[in-house]
C-alpha cells in the first residue's frame, strides 16, 4: 500500500494511521513500490524479505538507488551481485513487472524532476547530474515519462520547494550549488548538530551550533557539503569535482541527517514505555545520525571501542593527518578526505595511539572493503553482520553501531553500551544488562531512537535537550597530532 501524500509504502495492516482512500495506491510488491518512487515505512519494514529471490532484487534495488547503474550499467550491477545480466533482468521482471534498465531510468527521471523544482541549476547541468548520457536523451526521456518538457516543470506548480536563489556571486564563481532538502516536522536540529560536533574529526569535518561542513569522497573525485537547518527544510550548499555525483551526494546527506524518518510513528511506538515516552515528548523529532561515508563510520566505530568520544575523535584526527588525501581547495578547517580503504589496508598505523588489536581491525576492514569482499551499503543486512563478525575486533557493540549509522536500521541498538546503562541509572531505573535487554523489547522497532534519547540525557546542558549545541570544539589551528586523549 503506497501513500501518495507521504511517499511511503507499508504492509497491509501497518499500525500507522490509515490514510484516505484517494491517497492510496496498491502495488504487487515492495520492489514495485520502490520502482514507482516510494520509500519503505520504517515501522512495518515492508522491504524486508527472507526469500533468496527477493533478497537479490532488494540488493539490486539498493545498488541502482546508489547510482551504480549510471556508472557501470546494469551489467555492473549484475556483476556486483554475482549473477548474469540476463538472470537479473528475468528476476526483476518476475518480481515487479519491469526491467532493471527501466527502473534505473525511472530513478534518473525522479532525480531530475527534484532538481528542476528545488534548485536553480541550468537544465543542461541537471541532465548530467541526474545520470543522463546526453541532453537529447534527457529531453526525450522526461517527455516520455512525465508528458511535459523539462522546462515546463520549473515554476509550474509541481509541489516542490521553490528554487533557492540566495547564492552569492562569489559562491557561483567558486562552483557552489544550493538546494533545499525537504524534511518532516518536528525536527530536533540542535541535538543532531551537537552529536556531530562532538565527534567531528579535524580536517574532514567542522560543526557549529548552526552548520555542519564536511568533505566527501565521490566517484568523480571529491565534494564539500555545508548543511544548515532552515525553516522547514535543510539548506545544502555543495561543491563538486564532478556534477554527475550530485544525486548521490544529496542521498548521502539525507541519510546522514535521517531526513526520511517519520517522527510521529517513532513517538507512537516509543510511547509504550512511559520513561522513553516522556523523553520523546520533551524532545520531539530527535533523529538518529546516519553516515555519509560508510567506510569512515565503520573505522571510527573501531576507534571508539572502550574509549571516550573525545579520545576516539583524536585518534581519527591523527589517522586523517597522516593518511588522508588533501583537498585541492580546502574550505576553512575542512582540508582532507578520510583515508580510503585501499590506503588503510596496508598503512603504517604505528605511533597514532592505537592498540595492536585496533590496528589489526582497521587493516582487516580496509582489506575486505578494498577487495570487494565486504559491501557496507549493498549487502544483505544479515550477511553483512555475519561478515563483520568474522573480522577481528568487530564484536556486538561495533556491529550494532554500524547497523544504526551505516545501514540506518531503526531497530539496531548496542545493548552492551555503557552510556545506555549510565543514562538509565541517572533516570532512577534498573540498569543491569538483563533489565536493559528486557526493557528494550518495548522499544521495537525503534530501539535506535530510544538509544539516542537516552544518550542525549548525558549531553552537557549547553548541547542537551532542546537547547543550542555548543560551538565547534575543533579549532583548525590546533595540530591534532599534539592533542592527547
Amino acid at each position: 500500500m503506497a501513500v501518495t501524500t507521504t511517499g511511503v509504502y507499508c504492509r497491509i495492516g501497518c499500525p500507522s494511521r490509515t490514510p484516505r482512500r484517494d491517497h492510496v495506491r496498491f502495488l504487487t510488491s515492495p520492489a514495485a513500490a520502490e520502482a514507482a518512487g516510494f520509500r519503505a515505512c520504517k515501522r512495518c519494514r515492508p522491504d524486508r524479505r527472507d526469500d533468496p529471490e527477493g533478497a537479490l532484487v532488494g540488493r539490486a534495488l539498493r545498488l541502482i538507488a546508489a547510482g551504480l547503474a549510471d556508472g557501470d550499467g546494469i551489467e555492473g550491477v549484475a556483476r556486483r551481485l554475482g549473477v548474469s545480466s540476463r538472470t537479473l533482468d528475468r528476476r526483476f521482471t518476475a518480481a515487479i513487472g519491469t526491467s532493471p534498465l527501466q527502473l534505473a531510468r525511472s530513478r534518473r527521471v525522479q532525480t531530475a524532476r527534484a532538481l528542476i523544482t528545488q534548485s536553480s541549476m541550468p537544465l543542461v547541468d541537471i541532465a548530467f547530474a541526474a545520470g543522463f548520457g546526453s541532453l537529447r536523451q534527457f529531453n526525450e526521456t522526461m517527455r516520455h515519462e512525465l508528458g511535459v518538457a523539462p522546462g515546463a516543470l520549473r515554476g509550474a506548480g509541481t509541489g516542490g520547494d521553490p528554487p533557492d536563489t540566495t547564492r552569492s556571486a562569489e559562491s557561483e564563481t567558486e562552483g557552489w550549488l544550493t538546494l533545499r532538502l525537504a524534511r518532516r516536522e518536528p525536527f530536533a536540529a540542535a541535538p543532531l548538530l551537537a552529536f556531530l560536533a562532538a565527534r567531528a574529526v579535524a580536517g574532514v569535518e567542522s560543526a557549529t551550533a548552526v552548520r555542519y561542513v564536511r568533505a566527501l569522497r565521490t566517484p568523480g573525485g571529491a565534494a564539500v557539503i555545508m548543511l544548515t537547518p532552515g525553516d522547514g527544510h535543510i539548506r545544502l550548499r555543495v561543491r563538486l569535482d564532478d556534477l554527475s555525483d550530485l544525486e548521490g551526494v544529496v542521498r548521502r546527506c539525507r541519510r546522514l541527517l535521517d531526513l526520511d524518518s517519520d517522527p510521529d510513528a517513532v513517538a507512537a511506538g516509543l510511547a509504550r514505555d512511559p520513561l522513553i515516552g516522556r523523553l520523546v515528548a520533551a524532545l520531539p523529532g530527535l533523529r538518529v545520525p546516519g553516515s555519509a561515508e560508510p567506510f569512515e563510520t565503520a573505522v571510527r566505530a573501531v576507534l571508539g571501542q572502550q574509549v571516550s568520544v573525545a579520545a576516539a575523535r583524536t585518534l581519527a584526527s591523527r589517522l586523517v593527518a597522516r593518511h588522508g588525501d588533501p583537498l585541492p581547495s580546502p574550505v576553512g578547517g575542512v582540508t582532507h578526505l578520510f583515508p580510503s580503504p585501499e590506503r588503510l589496508a596496508g598503512a603504517d598505523l604505528g605511533g597514532l595511539g592505537l592498540t595492536g588489536r585496533r590496528v589489526e581491525s582497521v587493516r582487516a576492514l580496509g582489506r575486505a572493503v578494498a577487495a570487494g569482499d565486504l559491501d557496507l551499503v549493498g549487502a544483505d543486512p544479515d550477511h553483512l553482520d555475519a561478515l563483520l563478525a568474522c573480522l577481528p575486533g568487530f564484536g556486538p557493540w561495533t556491529r550494532a553501531y554500524i547497523a544504526m549509522r551505516v545501514r540506518g536500521d531503526p531497530d539496531a541498538i548496542p545493548l552492551g553500551d555503557l552510556g545506555l546503562r549510565r543514562a538509565l541509572e541517572r533516570l532512577g531505573e534498573p540498569a543491569d544488562a538483563a533489565s536493559l535487554a528486557r526493557r528494550a523489547e518495548l522499544w521495537r522497532p525503534w530501539r535506535a531512537y530510544a538509544a539516542l534519547h537516552l544518550w542525549d540525557t548525558l549531553a552537557p546542558a549547553a548541547a542537551g535537550r532542546g537547547s543550542t549545541p555548543a560551538p565547534d570544539p575543533l579549532d583548525p589551528l590546533i595540530d591534532p597530532l599534539e592533542t592527547t586523549p
